[in-house]
């Protein structure tokens, strides 16, 4: 399959470069890998969370052994909250999240540190027949996961850009997960809510509801990440080396999943992590797994903080949340050593 993006590599390259999906595909290691030092450990805990879009985090898996580690765990834990526990807790090591699940503990807290953006995309903030556009959500009720949660803090800043006051302007719905949130909306108790993979493919096939926001095409969302990598930061100043190799496992793996969707999907299925090939298929083909290149963390990050900041939903300023909260350096130098 030939890719025709600014940023993917040619076939040959690609497969010279990357493994595929496990033993199915061992393939080589890059000369610049095998002259660095092996890592300082070789084990990683990692976490699997219920979402399609995290799938270069499974996709790694094989990567990671190529990149030295013998050991290779995931820990099920749920989105959101708790799976940001775990990374902040030092249960695991390194995983990709959602950027407003990070944002909230970078504000209060030093024991996670963002180390990469990975894609753009993901959320479609659905509402009903009567609201066509994030103005129309002024007085309407809104269902989100739980205040605070990451949902709530995405809804919340699109209403801060559109110029509403979040805390005001609109009223909102709590039901505790993502797929409570969803029956809120089909039922009608709920006027809109944030959809995530799979829900807007589900929500299409039924024909209910319509799209005010698709952040994969939408300006301003579609030129911000929606998920990063983030480690504890423990484990980043013990193992530098084991960092930025595990980083650039992630990175490959999202390489993988922008040029082979349909072996990807392939794989989530028989490794269980998604059911359905088709609705599997249909993310990885809508998400620019590739945009880590060439969008920059830092203003996903400063956007995102100072709308929050504005509203006073985070005390942190952009400034000392960027200074505090993360490490580009390993970002920087993959960039260079993985480049087109």
């Amino acid at each position: 399959m030939a890719a025709k993006t600014a940023h993917t590599f040619s076939r040959r390259r690609f497969l010279a470069n990357t493994s595929a999906l496990g033993a199915a595909s061992l393939l080589a290691v890059p000369c610049s890998v095998a002259a660095e030092p092996p890592p300082e450990t070789t084990t990683v805990r990692l976490t699997q969370d219920p979402a399609i879009c995290l799938a270069p985090q499974y996709v790694a898996e094989e990567l990671l052994r190529l990149e030295g580690f013998s050991d290779v765990q995931y820990a099920k834990v749920p989105t959101g909250a708790a799976g940001m526990n775990v990374l902040a807790t030092g249960a695991a090591d390194i995983k990709m999240l959602g950027v407003f699940d990070i944002l909230p503990v970078l504000d209060v807290e030093q024991s996670v540190v963002v180390l990469a953006g990975i894609h753009v995309g993901c959320y479609e903030l659905f509402g009903n027949e009567r609201i066509r556009a994030i103005r129309d959500l002024r007085r309407k009720t809104i269902a989100v996961s739980g205040l605070g949660a990451g949902d709530h803090l995405f809804v919340a800043s699109m209403l801060a850009y559109s110029g509403m006051d979040p805390g005001k302007d609109v009223n909102w719905v709590t039901t505790e997960t993502y797929a409570e949130s969803m029956r809120s909306f089909t039922e009608r108790t709920a006027d809109a809510f944030l959809a995530f993979p799979p829900q807007p493919q589900e929500l299409r096939a039924r024909k209910f509801g319509n799209v005010i926001v698709d952040t994969t095409l939408d300006r301003p969302w579609s030129q911000y990440f929606c998920c990063v990598v983030a480690a504890n930061r423990q484990f980043v100043a013990n193992y530098p080396v084991a960092t930025k190799r595990a980083l650039r496992a992630f990175m490959k793996a999202a390489d993988v999943c922008a040029q082979e969707p349909e072996r990807v999907a392939k794989f989530l299925v028989t490794k269980g992590y998604e059911p359905r090939y088709a609705m599997a298929l249909d993310v990885l083909k809508k998400l620019p797994y590739n945009r880590w290149r060439e969008t920059n963390p830092e203003d996903t990050l400063r956007f995102y903080a100072l709308r929050l900041h504005e509203v006073g939903m985070i005390k942190s300023t952009p400034q000392k949340l960027i200074a505090q909260g993360t490490n580009w350096r390993f970002l920087s130098e993959l960039k260079k050593e993985l480049k087109a």
